[in-house]
């Protein structure tokens, strides 16, 4: 189920790990798995779960992102590239979308893949109680994967860059 980083990724994550005490390993995730349809997000480390949080998606949630603009959330085996601590939404972490083959069919439909994907907390400019409301009922975002503030602060202290996420149907 995990898919193996580049070895120049898988180099860099050992030499973050082994500066990590025994019990940040622990919780440190190797594999980070979305399921669309369920609107869930799973965290885990060597085949063992380490958590779960209810998602958002993008405000046309069925089918694979195709191009930009489409309200899609990508679905596909991609990676965590990097976290922005400076997002217009609280907190992010950017998903290497699009892949080679998804800018392949792109350029094929004469379109742009779009990009910019994030696992994202709530917008920075909101009413957070607003928000929140329409978060539980609402998928509603441009394509990206969205969680509560809170939620995105335990992902935070668990999902380091270079880690694999699928997000499937």
């Amino acid at each position: 189920m995990v898919v193996a980083a580049g070895s120049a990724q898988a180099n860099e994550r050992r030499q973050e790990m082994a500066s990590l005490p025994d019990a940040e390993i622990h919780k440190t995730a190797d594999y980070v798995f979305v399921e669309k349809g369920k609107r869930r997000l799973t965290v885990w480390r060597d085949g063992g779960l380490l958590a779960t949080f209810p998602v958002r998606l993008g405000r046309t949630p069925t089918g694979a992102k195709s191009r930009e603009g489409d309200g899609r959330t990508p679905e596909g085996v991609y990676s965590i590239d990097y976290r922005k601590s400076d997002s217009s939404f609280y907190r992010a972490f950017h998903i290497s979308y699009p892949s080679p083959m998804d800018s392949v069919i792109a350029q094929k439909q004469g379109v742009s893949p779009g990009g910019a994907i994030m696992i994202h907390g709530l917008p920075n400019d909101a009413d957070k109680d607003a928000a929140k409301r329409i978060h539980k009922y609402v998928d509603w975002t441009e394509g990206c994967i969205a969680m509560t503030n809170s939620e995105i602060d335990e992902l935070w202290q668990m999902v380091p860059p270079g880690t694999p996420i699928e997000i499937i149907p």
